[in-house]
């Protein structure tokens, strides 16, 4: 049986707008396994965000159960669950948070320095993540002078350096153009397929392709899981930065 590293149990989250509460996410429930390379997709506003933001550790739900190794996420403090995101998660965002008066590799290794790592072993770890996505040459530049797909490249390097058991990425592909987005999923791709669970959030139809599992949030709900080779997934007309979901409701 697959180990099972994140569990949602119906997880709910509501905010209050003023005097009224406004429920975003209601009732959603889906487990990621070792070794998946997941998808969590739907149109903007679906409440994306909110539940990888729970998932986290960032947003306690309102209600429901969010399960990370196999304990309640939330049963540790604000503190506890940072130090578990910091040695068990990598992340890769659509806009990466460089430290500005850092060089690319600095910023790579940055996650070793915040561990203790001393200088030697972390630097030796940078150079071997930056050549796994091509950057090698880049390592002295400031991430500020290339470009948004080398810049993703290197937020990849970040988000492995610290050998994670989950690389969660959000819109990664967002600012890129079709040239560096496909470059960018074969990457993860590449990852997953070297043993890697991947957790990535997106609007972008087309990458539906690369995951082994797919899951349709839309409304604040799972309308559907999709396998790789699920038949309903190949009747959607795809097309880049995809946002059908009339299409994809008429087909669960």
């Amino acid at each position: 049986m697959a180990e099972i590293i994140l569990q949602l149990t119906d997880v709910t989250k509501s905010f209050t707008l003023g005097a009224d509460e406004v429920q975003i996410i209601k009732g959603v429930s889906f487990k990621i396994n070792r070794g998946d390379f997941v998808i969590i997709f739907g149109p903007s506003g679906c409440g994306k965000s909110t539940v990888l933001n729970m998932t986290l550790g960032l947003e306690p739900p309102s209600t429901g159960l969010i399960n990370f190794l196999g304990k309640d996420f939330y049963a540790s403090d604000d503190d506890g669950r940072a130090q578990i995101r910091k040695k068990e998660v990598g992340m890769v965002y659509q806009q990466s948070n460089w430290v500005k008066a850092l060089n690319v590799l600095e910023n790579v290794y940055f996650p070793l320095t915040l561990r203790g790592v001393a200088p030697a072993e972390r630097e030796k770890r940078a150079w071997e993540m930056l050549k796994l996505v091509d950057m090698e040459k880049g390592g002295y530049q400031l991430p500020s002078e290339l470009s948004s797909g080398q810049q993703q490249r290197i937020s990849l390097a970040r988000a492995l350096i610290t050998d994670p058991t989950l690389i969660v990425a959000d819109e990664p592909t967002g600012n890129l153009d079709s040239k560096a987005s496909e470059e960018i999923m074969n990457l993860f791709k590449q990852f997953h397929q070297s043993g890697k669970t991947v957790v990535m959030v997106t609007h972008d139809l087309e990458y539906l392709r690369y995951a082994t599992r797919s899951i349709n949030i839309s409304d604040g709900l799972v309308l559907a899981e999709y396998s790789a080779n699920d038949d309903r997934l190949s009747k959607m007309s795809v097309s880049k930065r995809g946002n059908l979901p009339d299409a994809i409701k008429k087909l669960t």
